[in-house]
């Protein structure tokens, strides 16, 4: 479809059958001479975007699109003699899959680097899942996709989970100390993790819609002194127990007549203020944590809402329709910009990564903490 069709208009449409598409290029295989007047299908889920000489026009929300190109049926033949009947005047429809891409699985593959309080140096498994959607399809294009075929979400998969490893190592060793204090805080790293996310998918016109923890594994060895610390929290239970089958002794001698249920009684009354004074000590309350706050679509500059489909903020003027952004400041660039025009950095300068000083690792831009050796990184 848009390539070898000579005398008739396309028709282009895409479904897809798979489910894990993220993206779609039609004409699949090589380029095209899609033509004056085709006809572009894009569904409620789905965006189109048309690239025209080898650059990127405008996205296509849903609806049919009628397609302007200099491609004319039969006169574009005839006036591509000279390049063999080609027209040099290609033209590609990239069809994006706007749903959620839900259950994409994430671990360690190697132990993490974690420095316990307690426990000292200590190397984590961790697992969970997470949901992604594309936001900006053309900046995912430009910036993931490239000229590829087809784009699924197989293909992106190992390259999110290292983002994910990175940015949790760096999380877990900002917000927890040791991992005694782990139980019941999954739900709290997850959130915090996803928003730390939120930049690192932002960049390639990804939004991370829900992340979660389902699992982190210390080695063996760690998890029986956590055990045995568990156990102590047993013995203190059982303390509490002795101390009142206590009490109930000495209800009992009170009502016991003699010398024998008086001696009693008078021993256990001088070991009771030490037994119960523990018992009635107060005990400070934990606060439960606040809920999340609704989503609302707001402009990733100024952060006033914004209508779903506009293309520019109507408060500050900031472009919606992403072609690609800067690395250092992540300001959204005009196409063919040459430098950013929040912070004039070079528009082609590339992230470099974390070189750790201590074992020389190489960790993603931005990283707070070495994967490998746990250390903080300058």
């Amino acid at each position: 479809m848009g390539k070898d069709n000579v005398f008739f208009l396309e028709v282009i449409e895409w479904f897809d059958e798979t489910g894990r598409e993220l993206v779609h290029r039609i004409p699949e295989k090589g380029s095209g001479e899609i033509k004056f007047g085709a006809q572009l299908v894009v569904r409620e889920s789905q965006a189109g975007v048309l690239f025209y000489k080898g650059k990127a026009g405008d996205a296509f929300g849903p609806g049919r699109h009628t397609l302007t190109t200099a491609n004319i049926p039969v006169l574009t033949k005839i006036l591509a003699m000279p390049w063999g009947t080609t027209s040099p005047l290609r033209a590609e429809v990239y069809l994006a899959n706007m749903k959620v891409f839900p259950n994409l699985k994430w671990g360690t593959r190697e132990p993490v680097a974690f420095k316990d309080s307690e426990l000292g140096l200590v190397r984590l498994r961790a697992h969970g899942v997470f949901n992604i959607q594309v936001v900006q399809p053309v900046l995912f294009i430009n910036s993931l996709v490239g000229t590829m075929g087809k784009y699924t979400t197989q293909e992106i998969e190992e390259y999110l989970k290292r983002v994910i490893v990175s940015r949790f190592n760096d999380h877990l060793g900002e917000n927890l100390d040791s991992l005694f204090n782990l139980p019941g805080r999954y739900d709290e790293l997850s959130e915090g993790l996803q928003r730390r996310l939120q930049d690192d998918y932002s960049r390639f016109g990804l939004s991370l819609k829900h992340l979660y923890i389902t699992s982190i594994t210390p080695p063996p060895e760690v998890q029986r002194a956590i055990d045995d610390k568990s156990r102590l929290g047993v013995i203190r239970d059982l303390d509490r127990l002795v101390k009142m089958k206590a009490a109930m002794a000495m209800e009992k001698a009170s009502e016991t007549t003699g010398g024998a249920g008086t001696g009693l009684g008078m021993g256990l009354g001088f070991m009771m203020p030490a037994m119960f004074a523990e018992t009635f000590r107060p005990r400070g309350r934990t606060g439960g944590g606040a809920s999340a706050a609704p989503q609302k679509i707001t402009c990733p500059d100024c952060k006033n809402p914004i209508p779903k489909d506009a293309k520019f903020c109507p408060h500050c003027g900031h472009q919606q329709l992403v072609f690609d952004q800067c690395v250092n400041c992540g300001k959204n660039l005009p196409p063919n910009a040459k430098f950013c025009p929040k912070c004039g950095h070079p528009a082609d300068e590339k992230p470099v990564p974390k070189i750790c000083p201590n074992c020389k690792a190489e960790n993603l831009p931005g990283s707070a903490f070495c994967n490998q050796c746990g250390e903080k990184l300058g």
